[in-house]
C-alpha cells in the first residue's frame, strides 16, 4: 500500500514550479500526494479540488468568512459604503444598549475590533490556518510536508499533535532574513517548530551553512533546477512580433516577481547607457506600477516593455528568444544574498547567458560554468558594462549560449529528484 503524504504551501498553487517538481516526484515514486493550497476567490474559476495525475490530489481551503460570521461582516461593509451618520448610530446604539445591554457591549466590541483591518487579516489568515489543519486531518496520512514557515505550524500540529507521524520542513527561502520578514518572531517560532520536525530541507549550501551556524545542524540540500527541457526544438514566442520591437533590436530579458530587491530599479537607471536592445519586464508584483510609471515618466517607454505573468508551462517558450536575461538581485537581505532561483537556471536551460549579481550561489554558476557575466547588481554603470560586453561580442556571446547547453545537463530536475526521492527513503528508514 503506497504511502500517503499531505503537502501544505501558503499560496494559490497556479505558479509554484518548486512544489509541483516535488508532488510530481513522489507522485511517480508511488506515493499517494495530497496538496494542501489556498483558494483564491478573485479567480472562481480556479477548482477547490483537482487532480493534476492519478495518486495527486490539490485542495484548496476556502478564505472567506464562515457563514455565521457574514451578516456581521455585511453589516459592517455596508456601514463603510453607506456612512450613516453618528447620530443615527448613537440612537439605534443606545436603543439596543437599554434593552439588551451584555450582547449589545460583545457586538460592538466586535465591530470595532472587525474595523481595524490588521485586524481582519489576523481573523482571515486564522481561518486559512484553521481549515489547512482540518484538511490535513481528513485523511490518515503517513507523511506530512511543509513548504516553508508559513504552513510549518499546521503541519506540525497535525503531525505531532495528532497524528504521532513523520514531519518534512522544506524551505524555499531564508525565514530569518527575508524581505518582509522583520520580526524577530520568525526566528523565535521557526527555531521552536524545528524541534518537531524529521526532516529539514533548504535550496542550496550557502543557506545550509547559515541554518548550521543559526540552528547548529546541517539540513539536507535540494537545489531549485527545472525540469530538463530543450526549448530550442520547439516553437517560440515571438516577442519582436508581440511587443513591436524592431527585429535588429536584441531581447534583454528580466523574469520573474516585480519586487522590491530584485534589482529592478537599478535596471531601468542602467537601460540609458545600454548601446542597443530592448528590455522585456515578464512578471507581475507589488512595485509594477510604480517601475510603469518610473519607465513612462523618464520617456524610456521604447526601451522597457512589459508583459504580465505567464503561464509556468509557457514561460520558456518566451525565454528562449532572448539575447541575455537578468538575475540581479540585490543585497538587501540574507535571503536575496543566498538565492540560486528559478529565473538563473531557466535562462541556462533556455540557452540564455545571464548577466548575473555578484553572490556565492549566482557567481558559483555563472563563472564557474561560464554562462554569463557577474556585475555589481547595485551599479547601474556596471550592469550596462556587462550588457554592453556581450551586445559587442557576439562570439563571446556564442560560447556562453553553447556553455548553457552543456550546463542545463548538469543543473536539472532529472538529477536533483534523485536526492530528494532518496531524503524520503531515509524518512521511512527512519535513519
Amino acid at each position: 500500500m503506497s504511502k500517503k503524504i499531505a503537502v501544505f504551501v501558503w499560496n494559490y498553487f497556479t505558479n509554484d514550479a518548486r512544489v509541483m517538481r516535488e508532488c510530481t516526484a513522489l507522485q511517480e515514486a508511488g506515493y499517494h500526494v495530497d496538496l494542501i493550497a489556498i483558494h483564491d476567490v478573485k479567480q472562481p474559476e480556479l477548482p477547490l479540488k483537482e487532480s493534476p495525475a492519478e495518486n495527486f490530489t490539490i485542495y484548496r481551503v476556502k478564505t472567506g468568512y464562515p457563514d455565521f460570521l457574514k451578516p456581521l461582516m455585511n453589516g459592517i461593509r455596508f456601514m463603510k459604503r453607506s456612512k450613516p451618520s453618528l447620530l443615527l448610530i448613537g440612537f439605534i446604539f443606545l436603543l439596543l444598549l437599554l434593552f439588551f445591554p451584555l450582547p449589545t457591549l460583545i457586538v460592538s466590541l466586535m465591530v470595532a475590533l472587525v474595523f481595524l483591518k490588521k485586524v481582519q487579516t489576523v481573523v482571515r489568515r486564522s481561518l486559512i490556518f484553521a481549515r489547512m489543519v482540518r484538511q490535513g486531518l481528513a485523511k490518515r496520512y503517513d507523511i506530512y510536508h511543509a513548504n516553508d514557515l508559513n504552513t510549518l505550524p499546521q503541519a506540525t500540529i497535525c503531525a505531532k499533535v495528532f497524528r504521532k507521524k513523520r514531519l518534512v520542513y522544506d524551505s524555499h527561502e531564508v525565514q530569518t532574513s527575508r524581505t518582509g520578514y522583520n520580526n524577530p518572531m520568525y526566528g523565535i517560532s521557526e527555531k521552536f517548530l524545528l524541534h518537531f520536525t524529521d526532516i529539514c530541507i533548504h535550496e542550496n549550501d550557502t543557506r545550509a551553512a547559515y541554518i548550521e551556524k543559526r540552528y547548529h545542524f546541517y539540513p539536507k540540500v535540494v537545489h531549485n533546477y527545472p525540469n530538463k527541457v530543450y526549448p530550442e526544438k520547439k516553437a517560440g514566442k515571438d516577442l519582436h512580433a508581440l511587443l513591436d520591437i524592431p527585429e535588429a533590436e536584441p531581447i534583454l530579458l528580466y523574469q520573474g516577481g516585480v519586487q522590491t530587491g530584485r534589482g529592478l530599479d537599478k535596471l531601468v537607471e542602467a537601460t540609458a547607457l545600454f548601446d542597443r536592445g530592448v528590455v522585456v519586464i515578464i512578471g507581475d508584483g507589488r512595485i509594477k506600477a510604480e517601475l510603469q510609471a518610473r519607465v513612462a515618466s523618464e520617456n524610456l517607454e521604447q526601451k522597457i516593455k512589459f508583459l504580465p505573468k505567464v503561464p509556468l508551462q509557457d514561460l520558456l517558450a518566451y525565454t528562449k528568444n532572448a539575447y541575455l536575461g537578468f538575475q540581479i538581485l540585490n543585497n538587501v537581505c540574507f535571503n536575496h544574498y543566498s538565492a540560486s532561483s528559478n529565473k538563473l537556471f531557466e535562462y541556462v536551460m533556455s540557452g540564455v547567458p545571464v548577466i548575473g549579481s555578484d553572490f556565492p550561489e549566482i557567481r558559483k554558476i555563472v563563472q564557474g560554468e561560464q554562462v554569463g557575466i557577474v556585475v555589481d547588481s547595485h551599479d547601474p554603470a556596471s550592469i550596462a558594462a556587462g550588457v554592453n560586453t556581450l551586445l559587442a561580442n557576439l562570439e563571446l556571446h556564442e560560447t556562453l549560449r553553447q556553455n548553457c547547453f552543456q550546463a542545463r545537463e548538469i543543473y536539472n530536475w532529472e538529477r536533483e529528484k534523485a536526492i530528494f526521492l532518496e531524503i524520503y527513503k531515509e524518512l521511512e528508514d527512519g535513519t
